[in-house]
C-alpha cells in the first residue's frame, strides 16, 4: 500500500510559505537585523565581524543583516555576548527591558569608578582617598 501524493509543499498554516522558505512572524528577524545594523552598520565589514563572532557562514550573517532569516539560539547567544544592541533588542522582545536598565546602570557605575580613579591619580590625593 502506498501513500497518496498530495503535493510537495506543506500547508501555509504550518509556517511554510510554498516558495521554498518558512514564514516567520517578521518581528524577530526584523528586530535582530535592525540591531545588527545599529551596532555594526550595514557593510561587508559588519557581516565579517558577525561571522567571526558566531562561527556562521558569511552568507548566513548577510541573511541576518537583510532580515531574510534570524539567527538560531546558539548564534543569538553569541551575538548578544558581543553586541549590546542585540542584547537590548532581545530583552525588549522578551519584555525584560528592566534588565537592560540594570546592565546600563552597572556599566555607568563602573565608568564613574574608573573616572574617580583617574582623577585621584592626576590630583595626587592622599592615601585616605580624599582629593586635595
Amino acid at each position: 500500500m502506498s501513500f497518496p501524493k498530495k503535493g510537495k509543499f506543506f500547508p501555509k498554516e504550518n509556517g511554510y510559505n510554498g516558495k521554498g522558505g518558512h514564514q516567520t512572524n517578521g518581528c524577530f528577524v526584523e528586530e535582530i537585523a535592525s540591531a545588527l545594523k545599529r551596532s555594526l552598520g550595514d557593510s561587508r565589514a559588519g557581516v565579517k565581524t558577525v561571522a567571526a563572532w558566531t562561527g556562521a557562514n558569511e552568507k548566513t550573517a548577510k541573511n541576518w543583516f537583510s532580515g531574510t532569516y534570524g539567527p538560531s539560539g546558539a548564534h543569538l547567544i553569541a551575538l548578544a555576548r558581543h553586541s549590546d544592541e542585540v542584547l537590548g533588542s532581545f530583552l525588549a522582545m522578551a519584555g525584560r527591558e528592566d534588565l537592560m536598565v540594570a546592565i546600563k546602570l552597572a556599566a555607568a557605575e563602573d565608568a564613574i569608578s574608573d573616572l574617580l580613579d583617574a582623577v585621584r591619580q592626576l590630583g595626587g590625593d592622599d592615601p585616605n582617598g580624599k582629593i586635595s
